[in-house]
């Protein structure tokens, strides 16, 4: 059908669900410029008409459009005059709608999804809550807050969810970054041609709050912005109070987002809060089976590899399949019949080194600091608090977590037994300190090259 059809469509529809008065006055001079990018603009005669069929009419007009054309789309109402303007002033970003099952427009990787989740023991509780999120949306959970460190399954399990829920409903679903979620925010300073930011407003609320479904992945990212944080505040509420589903991830427990405003972090705890622990010796074994499933060489692998790998490589998945990636790649590199433990040690001499290296390494970390700042490593690990003692432990607890994949727990364990909340503290302080103090900044800098 042609734009004017779809729209006559539309008209004849919605004339049946109003009486004439109001269909007379608000729909009878409208009509339908274009369909672009998930977009429907609809020039009406004037200004008011924007405002009050915004107002009054949105969820009417969209659930009508749906019907003609089966699928949803954001509209926006635009005069005669401003067809031109609107050619010229297109917005950033403006093409990024939320239509009705459609998992790249909701931003979700179609590869994530539950069947290629591998659950075990370490996992399992995680996965077992998002599936009855998934199922029960805005019922079941809200928000779900699944936190764990970096590359053990919280962005794909979150991926899922949303792809389960557009592939089994009409909901609408959003997943982004907090980075991107800041992007957005910042975007409503800017001004259109006319000196206002009515449009991006607008697109701002259509894309956070017009959905059934927000997923934000890194919410501790939202601790260096405050107004953003204050924004996603209101957009929570919203959300939450129209009983739609809210999933969030962290590299930590809400309790511990100490940087984060305190009413959010309340908002957080009340849903379900879920741990990802990293994988054990067995849920290893299951995942580089999986992974090896799906490789397409055919070279034969014997079981003493993957048992090599999954020995050697326990922090989190991404690592188990750089190894294995690196493996196969090597073994096509130099055409080897068959993968056996020499290929593989071989093939891992390099990455294992450079993995160990920066793992477990955080006493010649504390040796670095304790040498620039003229203490002791005792001192460090010692529970003194004096200033001289307790900045420099501080920095060496913040490396320790930039330059390892060591958890809080196990950090403030190598730093005397410290509770993990107190890591959290120093990692937080420092990264404050960094972005305010540029002799500090430098000094971090410095630091780091040494250690590396």
């Amino acid at each position: 059908m042609d734009k004017d059809t779809i729209w006559l469509n539309f008209l004849n529809l919605i004339r049946g669900k109003l009486t004439s008065l109001p269909f007379d006055t608000w729909f009878k001079g409208t009509k339908l410029h274009e369909i672009d990018n998930g977009i429907a603009r609809v020039i009406v005669p004037m200004h008011v008409h924007k405002k009050h069929l915004n107002d009054n009419y949105i969820d009417l007009i969209k659930e009508t459009f749906n019907e003609v054309t089966g699928t949803n789309f954001v509209f926006e109402f635009i005069l005669e005059d401003e067809v031109e303007k609107k050619k010229n002033n297109k917005m950033e970003n403006k093409n990024i709608g939320v239509p009705y099952n459609d998992p790249i427009q909701a931003n979700l990787n179609t590869k994530y999804i539950f069947d290629t989740f591998i659950v075990g023991e370490s996992n399992f509780f995680a996965h077992a809550a998002a599936v009855s999120v998934a199922e029960n949306p805005g019922k079941a959970y809200n928000p779900l807050f699944i936190y764990g460190n970096s590359g053990l399954g919280k962005t794909h399990l979150m991926h899922a969810i949303g792809n389960y829920i557009i592939k089994n409903t009409n909901k609408k679903v959003i997943y982004v970054t907090s980075e991107k979620f800041i992007s957005d925010f910042l975007n409503l300073t800017k001004r259109d041609s006319d000196g206002t930011n009515y449009d991006y407003i607008e697109f701002f609320k259509d894309k956070y709050r017009n959905i059934d479904v927000l997923i934000i992945d890194d919410i501790q990212m939202l601790s260096g912005a405050p107004a953003s944080q204050r924004e996603f505040f209101h957009t929570f509420n919203e959300l939450y109070d129209d009983n739609k589903q809210i999933i969030i991830s962290s590299d930590r427990s809400p309790d511990d987002l100490k940087l984060l405003e305190e009413r959010l972090v309340t908002r957080f705890n009340w849903g379900l809060k879920v741990n990802i622990y990293p994988p054990d010796y067995n849920l290893r074994m299951d995942i580089l089976k999986k992974k090896m499933g799906n490789k397409e060489l055919g070279k034969p692998i014997t079981n003493d590899v993957l048992e090599y790998v999954a020995n050697n490589f326990h922090s989190d998945v991404r690592q188990l399949e750089g190894a294995l990636t690196r493996i196969y790649a090597y073994a096509t590199m130099f055409n080897v019949a068959e993968i056996n433990l020499e290929v593989a040690i071989e093939a891992l001499k390099d990455y294992l080194n450079k993995s160990m290296s920066l793992k477990n390494d955080i006493n010649r970390i504390q040796k670095t600091v304790a040498e620039y700042y003229k203490v002791r490593v005792e001192d460090l690990k010692a529970n003194k608090r004096s200033a001289n003692i307790a900045y420099p432990r501080q920095v060496a607890m913040y490396l320790s977590r930039k330059l390892t994949d060591e958890s809080f727990v196990k950090i403030g364990m190598e730093f005397g037994g410290k509770n993990h909340s107190t890591v959290i503290h120093a990692c937080d302080k420092i990264e404050r300190d960094i972005r305010s103090n540029k002799e500090i900044k430098n000094i971090i800098e410095k630091l780091i090259k040494q250690i590396k």
